[in-house]
């Protein structure tokens, strides 16, 4: 969509009513054959028009796409959201926020996809990211700390995402797993992947991937046993503009203020209360070992607390945690 189409959408967004052609001229500069066909490619880009002689346009209808003018309504964050690129396909949005931070795209920036060919989670898993169902973004984040400090980001976007979640659908079960992830009833909704170009006490750049499976209906094999949606917990279709807008509204002040305060104490209340992990026996897989205890806690670095022996606790910075079962005693 060009600049241009993208004004006209806009303004009639802002109206409730028709819009006139006149008002569309003046407003835009240009003649009432070129609305004409700005309004043309909107109508074959699926935006349903009224056009009423003497009245002028009057939208009608939306695309449920996350653009950014059916954004921009929802948006409250003063930075973040304000600059959207969208593209209908792409191998991975994170892959084009990377580039656009070397070119020096501003903090706030979001790349957004309709759908990822390519798509991505943590240790190189793959996504898997269908049209016009889900939400696909990355954020562009200029924090300007020391590297160590960039890993707390993931749980920072988690509450933000949580909380999003909870404003829109109040009864939904979701629950925030160490590190990266957000799951309902026992399976996957939500996941973040987090990366920087930094050096050791600088960050240049940061690029926030969120993945959040919103009105899939359904999951083939084997996923069907491990991913979920929110439609598939609560039978009802949600507006990926507003859930776009509504994460992004949340991040923002939790992102202001973890600057400022340079840990993640004043969110470790909300990030335990709503821990899947919290008091739970698990396996914490990484690459070379593997530890089993009952998770304590998270420390205000990001850290997991494992208590491994009694009143033993270590803190856990990185790797896979499964919940552990206990065997069945006949």
């Amino acid at each position: 969509m060009n600049d241009m189409t993208a004004l006209i959408l806009r303004r009639m967004i802002t109206c409730a009513d028709f819009v006139s052609g006149e008002a569309l001229c003046r407003e835009c500069g240009i003649s009432r054959s070129a609305v004409w066909k700005h309004i043309s490619l909107l109508r074959n880009d699926g935006y349903s028009i009224d056009a009423v002689t003497g009245r002028g346009y009057r939208l009608s209808g939306l695309t449920g796409r996350p653009v950014e003018a059916e954004v921009l309504p929802f948006l409250t964050a003063e930075r973040f959201g304000r600059k959207i690129v969208y593209h209908p396909v792409t191998a991975s949005t994170n892959i084009l926020a990377k580039a656009l931070a070397v070119e020096g795209a501003v903090e706030g920036c979001v790349v957004v996809a309709d759908s990822q060919t390519g798509g991505r989670g943590r240790m190189g898993r793959i996504w898997l990211s269908p049209s016009g169902v889900n939400l696909y973004f990355s954020l562009i984040l200029r924090p300007g700390v020391p590297s160590v400090r960039v890993p707390q980001l993931t749980l920072l976007v988690a509450v933000a995402i949580h909380q999003a979640l909870s404003a829109l659908s109040p009864d939904l079960a979701a629950m925030i797993k160490w590190p990266n992830d957000i799951l309902a009833n026992g399976k996957k909704l939500c996941g973040v992947l987090c990366e920087m170009q930094s050096e050791p006490d600088f960050t240049h750049f940061v690029v926030v991937g969120v993945g959040i499976n919103i009105n899939q209906s359904e999951f083939q094999p084997p996923l069907q046993e491990s991913a979920t949606s929110l439609f598939l917990e609560t039978g009802q279709l949600f507006s990926r503009p507003a859930l776009l807008a509504s994460v992004l509204n949340y991040f923002e002040p939790l992102y202001n203020a973890w600057l400022v305060e340079d840990d993640l104490g004043f969110i470790i209340p909300v990030l335990e209360a709503h821990s899947l992990l919290q008091s739970k026996e698990v396996t914490i897989d990484q690459l070379k070992r593997s530890m089993s205890g009952t998770v304590r806690g998270i420390s205000r670095f990001g850290e997991l607390k494992l208590e491994v022996a009694e009143g033993e606790i270590i803190l856990v910075s990185s790797g896979e945690a499964h919940l552990r079962t206990c065997p069945l005693i006949i």
